[in-house]
């Protein structure tokens, strides 16, 4: 055997070697990493099927047996390049689906087809022969047309793996680094080598790849060993920084911009790489037009931020906290979770359960709480405390003449030109079915009975206008006022009056201390 030939056979061998240790290596530990493992597993094994075919095809002494080892070749090195993009994406982020797989493997398998049945079509080799100047186990070769499509295809996975690597440089956190150094160096000395052959530039008759895999296997064995790949990659910043739904922004400890991710781009559309390195206050103020309002200079609970993004006002949940290495302050963490949709839902059910339905004013459960507590509040400081309890004349002869409908509408109308006309201190709600309540706090029950019958006589000049309908209501009212006991005591003295007025004509207020002095 010749020289040359010798150097060629012991770097392949090499690389064989090499490539099974590295197999056996992640295979014994594949327990200890994540799913990427399997595809680096599947890449390496077809590398070593691919490096062991070429080593036994330089001691083939004929043909057929040049012809045999090159099949073994092609039964892993067409589906080493697809594998290796496929592992590359996993170890980036990119999900891979079945579909997604297995439409990468067409090619492969149709070349391993095309290798197995070339005597019969020779589109993949047009001449397959023994050198005749160097003679075996050199090759001359012509090449078919499905060869340059399956050289194309190769060369095309390479390099998109390649790039896919290259693109990630910038956004990877700098301890990660050597691991894109090692992986884009492993997918670049076979595809260089690749093309090299490809154009010509390599010694004639042999492939020259599989000299050089030995190199990029250490590369590999390295990155694994040393820098942590498979247990710790870039993908987690891409998987836990980029792919939560919470905005994140990091902010040096001089509160300067240096990284956001994808969220925090969707919530603030105007945020954006050139503004890496500015001061966040001003970044905050072009956003939205206001000044941060979470001070920055300490560590702060939760708080709330209201903003407006383009036309919409938007609602923040903002978390601030220090970001720390050996003990010194190395810059911030601001966490943005959207929540408008969440204070809008709250804010409905906070009015369902406080406010009726119909009319839209308080209803009973929210008048009896906010009247607690101001009535407690008059009490403790001996302010007077006023109740007008109204109910509409005669409505169920409105619901039978004009229909329900109509009856729902007069409610409205009534509910709606009270609240228009309530001042401080008045808490008007719907009491229940056709009665009506309002709270006077610091009104005496004659400041009261003054209101009740301006009221009343509002709404007599106000009636319901719907269609070429013209429906009045007239309402009877009773008034208490207390600065001692309890709130249902005074409402029990409003209720009195309020059937008091009812019983004397209706369409008028009554006063609960009148009652008292009829009495006597």
């Amino acid at each position: 055997m010749n020289s040359p030939l010798m150097i060629y056979l012991t770097l392949i061998c090499m690389s064989t070697v090499f490539i099974l240790f590295l197999l056996i290596y992640v295979l014994r530990k594949r327990h200890n990493y994540s799913e990427i493992a399997h595809y680096f597993l599947l890449y390496t094994a077809a590398i070593g099927i691919y490096c062991f075919g070429a080593g036994m095809a330089l001691t083939a002494g004929t043909l057929e047996q040049m012809e045999f080892w090159t099949v073994i070749q092609y039964v892993g090195m067409p589906f080493s390049a697809p594998l290796g993009l496929l592992f590359i994406m996993r170890y980036l982020g990119i999900k891979v689906t079945k579909t997604g797989f297995w439409s990468l493997m067409i090619v492969p398998f149709l070349t391993l087809l095309m290798v197995i049945t070339n005597d019969s079509h020779g589109l993949h080799y047009r001449v397959f022969e023994a050198d005749p100047v160097m003679g075996m186990p050199f090759i001359y070769q012509e090449i078919g047309t499905w060869y340059a499509v399956h050289g194309l295809y190769i060369f095309s996975c390479m390099f998109v793996a390649f790039v896919l690597l290259l693109s990630k440089w910038r956004e990877t956190a700098r301890a990660y680094r050597p691991q894109i150094v090692a992986l884009l160096f492993g997918q670049l000395l076979p595809m260089l080598t690749s093309f090299l052959y490809l154009i010509g530039a390599t010694p004639s008759g042999l492939d020259p790849v599989p000299m050089v895999l030995w190199l990029s296997s250490l590369l590999y064995f390295w990155a694994i060993s040393s820098s942590t790949l498979f247990a710790i990659m870039p993908v987690a910043k891409d998987i836990i920084f980029n792919h939560i739904k919470d905005g994140v922004i990091v902010l040096d400890k001089s509160y300067r911009l240096i990284e956001f991710n994808r969220a925090a781009k969707n919530n603030f559309p105007l945020l954006d790489k050139p503004m890496y390195g500015m001061e966040f206050q001003e970044i905050w103020l072009r956003m939205t037009g206001e000044r941060f309002p979470v001070e920055l200079g300490r560590t702060a609970d939760v708080q709330e931020v209201q903003a407006v993004i383009g036309h919409s006002e938007r609602i923040y949940q903002v978390s601030a906290s220090t970001m720390r290495h050996g003990g010194n302050s190395e810059g911030w963490l601001l966490i943005f979770t959207d929540v408008t949709e969440l204070k809008k839902l709250q804010q409905q059910l906070e009015h369902q359960a406080f406010y009726d339905e119909l009319t839209q004013v308080y209803n009973r459960r929210a008048f009896l709480r906010q009247c607690e507590q101001d009535f407690a509040a008059a009490k403790e400081k001996s302010e007077p405390f006023s109740i007008i309890l109204m109910d509409i004349d005669h409505f169920k002869v409105i619901n039978d003449t004009y229909g329900h409908d109509l009856g729902d509408e007069v409610l409205v109308h009534i509910a709606q030109t009270y609240r228009h006309k309530l001042q401080k201190g008045q808490v008007f709600a719907r009491y229940g079915g056709e009665e009506f309540v309002l709270a006077l706090n610091g009104f005496t029950v004659e400041q009261a009975e003054q209101i009740g019958n301006e009221l009343r006589s509002y709404l007599q000049s106000h009636p319901l206008v719907t269609g070429e309908r013209v429906i009045s209501a007239t309402l009877s009212m009773g008034a208490a006022e207390s600065s001692k006991g309890s709130l249902q005591q005074l409402l029990k003295k409003a209720d009195l009056a309020l059937y008091e007025a009812k019983q004397n004509g209706r369409d008028r207020v009554a006063v609960y201390k009148e009652i008292v002095e009829s009495i006597k």
